[in-house]
Formats: C-alpha cells, sequence, structure tokens
C-alpha cells in the first residue's frame, strides 16, 4: 500500500499505459481520478474499480477543461498529491514536410500544452502543501528519435527537458518532478506509430528492443508507483527509461 493516503490524477487513465497505472494506483492504496476524452472507457474503468475512483471528461488542451478537471478531483478527494500527464497522441509516419499544420498543431497540444496547463492548475496547489509528485509519460522517442516521426519525437524530447527545468523549479517547495520513456506498447497509439498494424512491421519494432517484447500497462504502473511514492522521496528530474534495452 505505498500510496495509502494519496489521491492521483492521471490523464488519459482510461486505457493503454494510463489505465495501467491506474489499476496500479487503486491496488497501492491510492484515490484516483481519470481524466480522459473517452467518458464511455472512463466510466467502465471507474466503474470495474470501485469507489476509490471517479472520471472526468477532460480536454488536456484547453484551460477551462482542465481547471475543471481540477476542480472535481479536489471536490471528490479533498486534495491532489499525484499528477500524471499521461495523455498523448501522435501524428502518422511520414516525411516531416508532409506532416500537416493540422496534426503539427494537435501534438504540441496534446503533449506539451496539456503540460503547461496542468501546471497551471494544479502546481500552485501542491506549493501550498509543500508536497507533491508529477510524472511526465514521454517516449524513447524523445531519446532516440524514430524516423518519419520528427514532429512527435520533438515534442516527447520537450516533455523529457520541461521535466527537468519544472524539477529544478520545484524541488525548494517540496514538490518533485519526474518522466517516464516508455518503448512502444499494446495501446490504443501503436498502429498510429507504426503506420498500420502487421506481423512484419511489428517484428521489425520488436527487432530494435534487446528484451524482445513491447512495453505494457503494468510496465508502467510498476515505474510510475515508484517514482510517485514516498520510496523515490530523493528523486526528481529524472528521464527513466522503461523500454527493455531500446536506448542503449
Amino acid at each position: 500500500m505505498r500510496l495509502e493516503g494519496k489521491t492521483a490524477i492521471v490523464t488519459g487513465g482510461a486505457s493503454g499505459f494510463g489505465a495501467g497505472i491506474t489499476r496500479k494506483f487503486v491496488a497501492e492504496g491510492a484515490k484516483v481520478m481519470i481524466a480522459d476524452l473517452n467518458t464511455e472507457l472512463s466510466g467502465f474503468l471507474a466503474a470495474e474499480l470501485g469507489e476509490a475512483v471517479q472520471a472526468v471528461t477532460t480536454n488536456v488542451a484547453d484551460s477551462e477543461s482542465v481547471a475543471a478537471m481540477t476542480e472535481a478531483t479536489l471536490a471528490a478527494f479533498g486534495q491532489i498529491d499525484i499528477l500524471i500527464n499521461n495523455a498523448g497522441t501522435t501524428h502518422l509516419p511520414a516525411p516531416m514536410q508532409d506532416v500537416t499544420e493540422e496534426d503539427f498543431d494537435k501534438v504540441f497540444a496534446v503533449n506539451c500544452k496539456s503540460v503547461f496547463l496542468t501546471a497551471k492548475h494544479i502546481v500552485p496547489l501542491m506549493v501550498g502543501q509543500g508536497a507533491g509528485a508529477i510524472l511526465n509519460v514521454a517516449s524513447t522517442a524523445g531519446v532516440s528519435p524514430r524516423p518519419r516521426l520528427n514532429w512527435y519525437n520533438a515534442s516527447k524530447g520537450w516533455m523529457n527537458n520541461a521535466t527537468k527545468g519544472m524539477a529544478v523549479e520545484l524541488a525548494p517547495q517540496g514538490v518533485r518532478v519526474n518522466a517516464i520513456n516508455p518503448v512502444a506498447g499494446e495501446t490504443p497509439l501503436l498502429a498510429s506509430f507504426m503506420g498500420e498494424d502487421t506481423p512484419d512491421i511489428r517484428a521489425k519494432f520488436l527487432a530494435t528492443i534487446p528484451l524482445g517484447r513491447f512495453s505494457t500497462p503494468e510496465d508502467m504502473g510498476n515505474a510510475a508507483c515508484y517514482l510517485c511514492s514516498d520510496e523515490a522521496s530523493m528523486v526528481t528530474g529524472v528521464c527513466m527509461e522503461v523500454d527493455g534495452g531500446r536506448c542503449i
């Protein structure tokens, strides 16, 4: 029960890595607010996990929606101890010059602006209570970029850099900020990363991962639990690769 007494917000928490983090946090004693655009999936997971979980429909790229998410969490649980910036998106694989401006704007709004907005609304609460843990879910793409995913790579590199800057600034106020960098996994975005989901393309992806498998939601939940627990009280500014050796 490493997170007993803690309340967490998990953006994009209804599926994929976010759902893995939500399940692990509940198992470790936390109360969780799932903040996701997919209201139906959020509701299913909240119903499955019981009274420790609630859900709020959230567009992480919209300031009013993030403010409403924050207020809903405070109304439901009375506090916010942990923030998981997990919601993310990508553009389809393409030469960098062929990605549309619309897709570029969407990637940076969801992957980057969301971190700014959640900080704007939640960091003051954490600073006020003198404690808090923020975890940004970035990607190995931000450490070792893949061809044809250039602007997605750049957005995740931004998240890693933002994590270190946030950590340095907030450390004196007792707020820790870390990131995890998963390799591709069995999530709704997998087919988008690959362009199409075929055995041959999967085999090529897996050939780049020394441990020979994709990241799983359980892998992310375990790493997130450690980094957000008091066991990691001396850990801040770390961008942990949870990638089976992909970035070696």
